[in-house]
């Protein structure tokens, strides 16, 4: 074994610490983004069944005072 490898292990060694804290932030990134995009699509979701919810709701109050009449 050669004194260069004193050096050459280290670096070779910090060099990956190196790439795999970049790949590994840019992984984080984008599972934060998909994650917060998932959310983002449910409460859409979720804020379109309320709105059809209320409608069917609200064409139900409606419709029950006429029906009421029409028995009495």
């Amino acid at each position: 074994m050669t004194p260069s490898h004193i050096l050459y292990i280290p670096m070779i060694a910090l060099i990956g610490m190196f790439i795999g804290f970049v790949l590994g932030a840019r992984a984080a990134r984008n599972s934060y983004d998909l994650e917060r995009k998932r959310d983002e699509e449910r409460a859409a979701a979720r804020a379109e069944r309320e709105r059809k919810k209320a409608e069917k709701a609200e064409k139900a109050a409606t419709a029950a005072p006429a029906g009421k009449d029409a028995e009495a």
